[in-house]
């Protein structure tokens, strides 16, 4: 089920008791690695280095997730945008979270675009993934305050680590 990258969210799916097949990522030694290792979950690294480009690690990459299984990929903390030979492997079956209330502050920098934009909420949004850069279709969304700001980005992953497990978890069903 799973594409990861820093393992945080990983956990909490783990933690939901959710239907894990596979965790990939595109770097080594990510925490998401070592939590798949603990719960005995098939995990891979695709280093874009070991490939000619982007387009032939994605193929490569759909194919092991295809062969154990996934049905559904859910990018918690993947940050490279999937090519469209990847999405079509698994048409509107790939999910991603997002620290921001999209279609603002989408990238790499959400929360500090937010706090130099100066809003007063920010928030968290689990939406479909397409070619662009965050711009899927909306599913859910939680708005977050961003004062005190000494805790937004705890209780940003608070929202995360509940919101996507339920959202997981309701895709599922389907």
């Amino acid at each position: 089920m799973l594409v990861s990258g820093e393992g945080t969210n990983l956990q909490a799916l783990i933690e939901a008791s959710l239907p894990i097949a596979a965790v990939a990522s595109n770097r080594a030694g990510v925490r998401a690695l070592h939590r798949a290792g603990v719960a005995r979950i098939p995990a891979r690294v695709f280093d874009l280095d070991g490939y000619a480009d982007r387009d032939a690690r994605d193929r490569e990459m759909a194919d092991w997730l295809h062969l154990r299984g996934v049905d559904l990929v859910v990018l918690a903390g993947y940050m490279h945008l999937l090519t469209p030979s990847f999405l079509e492997r698994f048409p509107n079956r790939v999910v991603n979270v997002h620290p921001s209330l999209l279609p603002a502050f989408p990238g790499a920098h959400a929360l500090d675009d937010a706090l130099t934009a100066g809003v007063d909420t920010t928030g968290v949004t689990v939406h479909y993934v397409d070619d662009g850069l965050d711009t899927g279709e909306v599913i859910r969304q939680e708005p977050v305050p961003v004062e005190p700001r000494a805790t937004l980005l705890d209780r940003i992953h608070a929202v995360e680590h509940r919101m996507l497990p339920e959202v997981v978890q309701e895709l599922c069903a389907r």
